[in-house]
C-alpha cells in the first residue's frame, strides 16, 4: 500500500489560471518520499550525516485533473524499484473528491555526499528499504 500524506495549497503555490502550477507537483513528490522514507525510520539528515545524499536523476509527470487554492492533497508514494545504489518511486496527487490530479515518478541514485559518486547503500539504510518494499507488495501499510 502507498504512503499517503495530505498536503493543502496554497494561494502561493497557484498560477495566473487560478489553479496549481505544474512545477509544485515535483515538489510534493518530495514531500511524499521524504515521509515514505520518515516513516521507516530514515531520515534525510541521518542519510547526510552518514556521509549519503540521494539526488534525482529522472522525474516525470502526467497532468489529469487541475489542482486549486485550499484543496486538501493526497500524496500517495509507492517504492517501485531498489538496488544498492539507486531507487525508484511512483506518486499519485488526488484531490479530496479522490480524483487524480497527478501521476509521475522518479528515480534517485545514492551518492557519497563528499565525492558525488555513485554508491552502494549500506545495510543500515539498504534493509529498512527492502523490508517496506516487500511489505508494500504483500498489501500491507509501512512503517515503525
Amino acid at each position: 500500500m502507498p504512503v499517503r500524506v495530505e498536503h493543502r495549497v496554497n494561494f502561493y503555490d497557484t498560477d495566473a489560471m487560478e489553479v496549481v502550477h505544474h512545477a509544485n507537483y515535483i515538489r510534493w513528490f518530495e514531500i511524499g518520499r521524504v515521509d515514505y522514507l520518515r516513516r521507516i525510520g530514515i531520515t534525510l539528515g541521518a542519510l547526510m550525516d552518514a556521509g549519503y545524499v540521494f539526488p534525482i536523476t529522472k522525474v516525470g509527470a502526467s497532468f489529469h485533473a487541475p489542482g486549486r487554492f485550499d484543496d486538501t492533497l493526497v500524496i500517495e508514494t509507492t517504492a517501485t524499484a531498489l538496488t544498492k545504489a539507486k531507487m525508484a518511486f511512483s506518486y499519485r496527487i488526488l484531490n479530496e473528491a479522490g480524483t487524480v490530479l497527478v501521476t509521475g515518478f522518479s528515480e534517485n541514485v545514492f551518492t557519497l555526499r563528499e565525492t558525488g559518486r555513485i554508491t552502494r547503500l549500506p545495510k543500515q539504510f539498504y534493509e529498512p528499504l527492502a523490508a517496506a518494499m516487500i511489505q508494500e507488495k504483500e498489501g500491507q501499510n509501512i512503517g515503525i
